[in-house]
């Protein structure tokens, strides 16, 4: 095993168990390691500190599988891991009976650039580093053996993966798939995924509390679903009792998924809704100009700064959004508004949001801090997990 010894005075990070070893933090590496190799870290003066994968292509030269420098990094360690991960789920009463779960959140759960969803029998894996690469055997094995699933599907294709000088890797890894479309049951409403072809690994699981939110504010009011993909949003809205729901998305294909979403679902008014194609912001002015007013907008946009770098432009595009979302609500009404760009801190996000409420002359008081479901977890070293932020409101 190779030894990754860093400079004087970069082991602060390793010592507060953040996991992420940055290349301006190393020295040298002694010996030879492939990619996703485990290396032995030190400090300057030759203390081992951790176990972590080698990833020489990545600004983030090392990812820490333990801060145990004794623990061996094994087949049996990864799927202990996964196991651990996946127990942690099953214990928690929001979670018991979800046919859509995250079963590993990443760092947070012990396992850097692992992300593994559940969708009732089929389970979809993402690896997005070197080192998770490299144990991806042992990460399927582990899965499979903590969760029974009948398909393990692999969407490694995430951007991400090339800053590890690694390709996109698609397909099925392990079992069968369904021969029915996959669908899942979210707080009763039925959702299609498609894990093949749909964003990130078929669905957005993060924002599950939120969309139950949504449909508890939403009885009696006019909404407005922006951004609205494949229609999560808007079907817990007509659940929750909306009086009517718009949602708009550039995406025919999404508009399409979300339109048979809302088949699945007989028990719904599809009276009620009304789906529209176009730019989200241009989308809005054109609402402004139709003199359209709603009770509850949901403003839940892509990733505008995927990085700090991004930071300045993605407030102004933040901001104009959520201008014109303040000048379409009604007297009370209520704006859920989100961003899930790491490069925004929630502290930035409320300036940005406080900052389109003055321009637009309202006064507004935040009714619910919102944030990723539980089986997204941020682990307490690792500020930077907590990506998804959003605010409910009221003017």
């Amino acid at each position: 095993m190779a030894d990754l010894i860093l400079k004087s005075g970069n082991d602060r990070s390793v010592l507060r168990r953040h996991p992420w070893i940055f290349a301006g933090s190393v020295e040298r590496l002694e010996g030879r390691a492939r990619p996703g190799d485990t290396v032995l870290v030190m400090d300057s003066r030759g203390k081992p500190l951790a176990r972590a994968a080698w990833s020489p292509e990545s600004q983030i030269r090392a990812r820490v599988w333990s801060f145990d420098p004794e623990q061996s990094i094994d087949h049996a360690f990864i799927k202990r891991t996964v196991a651990a991960s996946v127990a942690r789920r099953a214990v928690h009463p929001w979670l018991a009976g979800q046919d859509g779960v995250r079963l590993i959140h990443g760092e947070s759960d012990g396992l850097p650039g692992v992300i593994a969803d559940r969708y009732g029998p089929v389970v979809v894996v993402q690896l997005t580093s070197a080192g998770a690469d490299k144990w991806r055997d042992a990460i399927v094995a582990g899965l499979v053996q903590a969760t029974g699933c009948s398909a393990v599907y692999e969407r490694s294709d995430s951007d991400v993966r090339k800053l590890e000088g690694l390709g996109p890797v698609t397909g099925l890894v392990y079992g069968a798939m369904p021969e029915d479309a996959l669908t899942i049951v979210e707080n009763g409403v039925r959702m299609e995924v498609d894990v093949a072809g749909g964003h990130k690994t078929g669905f957005y699981l993060d924002q599950r509390e939120n969309r139950l939110l949504t449909g508890r504010l939403a009885a009696g009011r006019d909404v407005l679903n922006c951004f609205c993909y494949t229609g999560g949003f808007s079907l817990q809205a007509l659940a929750g009792g909306a009086k009517s729901v718009v949602s708009i998305d550039s995406s025919g294909p999404a508009l399409a998924t979300a339109a048979r979403n809302l088949a699945l679902n007989p028990q719904l008014d599809a009276s009620r809704a009304e789906w529209r194609e176009d730019d989200v912001f241009q989308a809005l002015r054109t609402l402004k100009t139709e003199g359209r007013k709603f009770d509850l907008i949901v403003l839940d946009p892509p990733k505008f700064a995927p990085s700090a770098a991004h930071a300045e432009r993605a407030a102004r595009a933040y901001k104009d959004i959520n201008l014109l979302g303040f000048r379409l609500l009604n007297p009370g009404g209520i704006l859920m508004t989100y961003s899930c760009s790491g490069g925004i801190g929630l502290e930035m996000f409320q300036k940005i949001v406080a900052s389109a409420a003055a321009d637009v002359g309202i006064e507004a008081r935040i009714l619910h801090r919102l944030s990723a479901a539980p089986d997204h977890p941020v682990g307490l070293a690792v500020p930077e997990g907590e990506y998804l932020k959003g605010l409910a409101c009221q003017v």
